[in-house]
């Protein structure tokens, strides 16, 4: 089994990490509340535990357990799972968010195959990454590379050639340092 790097900093992360949440990524996401949200990756509950009045109800899914446990003590639901194996039904969330952590999966493909396995159909994933191409981004890169932590950071570009195979619909938006990528699964006519 790896080591779970997230699982030493769970403590650390959860109280400095904050998460605030751009307008532009609000405008992008759509939420409603009759919405079943899935925060992929999710970690210490940070991202939900701002979104969870906004939706009928927020998982979230990490592989660390001790992250999770931050995420449930907020009063957040929790799975421990990795992205590349949810252990969901197929077609079950309105909405998919996975923020600052696609570089962190063992399998970015297989990630974004199984977001879009449990993505219902008309729903949307939304992927925020770190901007590769930001100097500031390259030297978080360098660090988790030196820290051994497998981060594999891809450009806007790169994500979207994820969804090549899939019946979506992807856009690129920019944020500061932060690239994100929306890919809308169209419903079959």
């Amino acid at each position: 089994m790896p080591f779970d790097h997230f699982g030493v900093i769970a403590g650390l992360y959860n109280r400095a990490a904050d998460f605030i949440v751009p307008a532009p990524l609000l405008d992008s996401l759509a939420l409603s509340t009759e919405s079943l949200l899935l925060d992929a990756g999710g970690g210490t509950g940070r991202v939900a535990d701002v979104l969870r009045n906004m939706v009928r109800k927020i998982v979230v899914a990490d592989p660390s357990r001790r992250m999770l446990n931050h995420a449930a003590a907020k009063g957040l639901i929790t799975t421990c799972a990795p992205a590349e194996l949810l252990p969901f039904a197929s077609n079950v969330f309105d909405q998919i968010i996975m923020v600052d952590a696609l570089h962190h999966v063992f399998n970015q493909q297989q990630t974004v195959d199984e977001l879009w396995r449990v993505l219902a159909p008309g729903g949307m994933v939304v992927i925020l990454e770190p901007d590769i191409h930001k100097f500031r981004v390259k030297l978080i890169a360098l660090g988790e590379k030196m820290l051994l932590m497998r981060s594999r950071f891809l450009s806007a570009e790169k994500i979207v050639q994820l969804f090549s195979n899939k019946n979506a619909q992807a856009r690129i938006s920019y944020h500061e340092n932060i690239i994100w990528v929306s890919a809308d699964k169209v419903k079959k006519m």
